[in-house]
């Protein structure tokens, strides 16, 4: 069976369309890993497509605007500021997955960002998150400060580098890199074709 690993960053609206679609697309175990964006933009030398040109921003929220239609999901709602600092957000994140409750913040976050607008660059709405999905706040405030946490969000970012990961959402199996929202049905085939084989 091929080891399957969804990357993703809570600043990433493409990266929360993936994340609601992926339980029904993808077979399990799929292993769902925070990275930082803002460092994989460091290390490629790129920048976020929300930031620049007016017009590209436009483009890029309009377009997801009629992806969450069609695929049926809540009307989108931007956060006031779009996109922001989601280090400490990624940093809960990392944490949450150490408790046991890496899929249900995930989702509770993603969800509290795009379909209601709350902005995970502000501490609390990243600790009610926390508490929507089981996590004391306390615990998650003190996880979001340990180094261990950040220590191990850096090299989760480093080793996805590493492995040509560039952007989120990317889904990598054994043999391939799907970048994007849009190649979630591309890695879904490709996974059914190599299982196909191997029980040949």
């Amino acid at each position: 069976m091929s080891r399957v690993t969804f990357y993703f960053d809570l600043g990433s609206p493409f990266a929360y369309l993936a994340a609601e679609r992926i339980r029904t697309l993808l077979p399990e175990p799929v292993e769902w890993q925070p990275v930082l964006l803002g460092g994989l933009f460091k290390l490629t030398g790129r920048s976020s497509w929300g930031l620049g040109d007016p017009a590209r921003r436009h483009a890029g929220m309009a377009e997801i605007e009629r992806r969450a239609e069609r695929y049926g999901l809540p009307a989108i709602r931007w956060p006031n500021q779009w996109p922001a600092d989601y280090l400490t957000a990624m940093r809960a994140a990392t944490y949450a997955f150490t408790v046991g409750k890496g899929r249900e913040f995930t989702l509770q976050a993603f969800r509290n960002a795009f379909q209601h607008g709350r902005d995970l660059s502000i501490a609390e709405n990243v600790l009610d998150a926390g508490e929507q999905a089981g996590i004391h706040r306390d615990r998650l405030d003190t996880g979001i400060r340990d180094p261990q946490i950040k220590k191990a969000l850096r090299r989760a970012t480093d080793t996805a580098f590493q492995l040509g990961v560039y952007g989120v959402p990317t889904i990598a199996t054994d043999d391939e890199l799907f970048w994007g929202d849009d190649r979630l049905d591309d890695a879904a085939t490709h996974l059914l074709r190599t299982s196909e084989r191997s029980r040949r």
